[in-house]
């Protein structure tokens, strides 16, 4: 499988089966984060892996109730080491960085055959404190991660002439 229909066929998995995900392809996984770009090549994020039940079940309450993080074989959570670095651009690094990583992972994932489900609704008070994050870290993201039991359609996408523009913003 090329980058491109990785891209393609990537879904948001919502329904997991309850095989656990082989440790090779788990390494494989991470090992992309690893590998991926950061501004000035900094690198200042942690991932945490997350496979025990009780631990999954405590994350379903800290992102509001979503049953498919404990359905889940493994959840990754990722975090920033260094949060006040804003880039020139103005954005803040760790934003940008941890949504490559973050990319790169889910990716890889599509091309082992495997769903994951990307999540920007949970409280990340609640999921610091159950995963004991210290209170200065951030965790922009979090991901579930496990062998599809769904195969959803692709959502409509806009037409690309609607999304590009060019030379200047029209």
């Amino acid at each position: 499988m090329d980058v491109f229909e990785a891209i393609s066929k990537r879904r948001s998995i919502r329904k997991y089966k309850s095989a656990e995900v082989e440790d090779e392809k788990l390494q494989k996984i991470l090992e992309s984060a690893r590998i991926a770009p950061s501004a000035a090549n900094r690198q200042e994020w942690k991932f945490i892996v997350v496979k025990d039940a009780e631990t999954r079940q405590n994350l379903v309450e800290a992102s509001y109730g979503q049953k498919l993080v404990g359905e889940a074989p493994v959840t990754i959570a990722a975090c920033s080491t260094e949060s006040e670095r804003v880039m020139p651009c103005g954005q803040y690094a760790y934003t940008v960085d941890l949504s490559i990583a973050v990319s790169f992972m889910i990716l890889e994932a599509t091309e082992l055959g495997l769903g994951t489900c990307w999540l920007g609704a949970f409280d990340e008070g609640k999921v610091k404190e159950v995963l004991d994050i210290p209170g200065d870290i951030r965790v922009p993201a979090m991901f579930t991660l496990g062998y599809a039991d769904e195969n959803p359609d692709q959502r409509p996408r806009k037409d690309l002439n609607d999304i590009v523009f060019h030379e200047k913003y029209q």
